[in-house]
């Protein structure tokens, strides 16, 4: 009988064993499918958020905007929840903070202008070697 009572203790550990391997097998997508959305969905996200909210906490007058409508115009002054942008000579528009989507500064024009000039460049070096 001592031989029969070991075999129905090994049958058991080996079955526990198996549910543990189960219950591993099982969660360890989740955690990876979780590990995925915060390291290309959330934390990229949060990053972008901040950056925007330092720009727009940074606004100042003289900058050159670009409003979420497409907008463009110079930041005439700023108030704690709005900015007052001057959009032509007579014409200044009251926007909400939050419906800046960018800021234009030197640095950014410059950049923008030298890529399209490396652009038009390397399509006029492959035309000549077409010909």
């Amino acid at each position: 009988m001592s031989f029969i009572s070991f075999l129905d203790g090994a049958v058991g550990t080996a079955g526990s064993a198996s549910t543990t391997a189960n219950m591993l097998s099982t969660v360890v997508p989740f955690v990876l499918i979780i590990a995925i959305f915060y390291f290309f969905l959330i934390r990229p996200q949060n990053k972008k958020q901040k950056e925007t909210e330092k720009m727009i906490n940074a606004l100042k007058k003289g900058d050159k905007v670009v409003t979420i409508g497409g907008i463009h115009g110079v930041v005439s002054s700023t108030k704690e929840k709005t900015v007052i942008v001057k959009v032509d000579d007579n014409c200044k528009i009251e926007f909400s903070r939050s419906a800046i989507a960018a800021v234009e500064n030197e640095k950014t024009l410059e950049s923008k202008k030298d890529k399209k000039e490396s652009e038009a460049e390397s399509e006029e070096g492959s035309a000549e070697e077409s010909k």
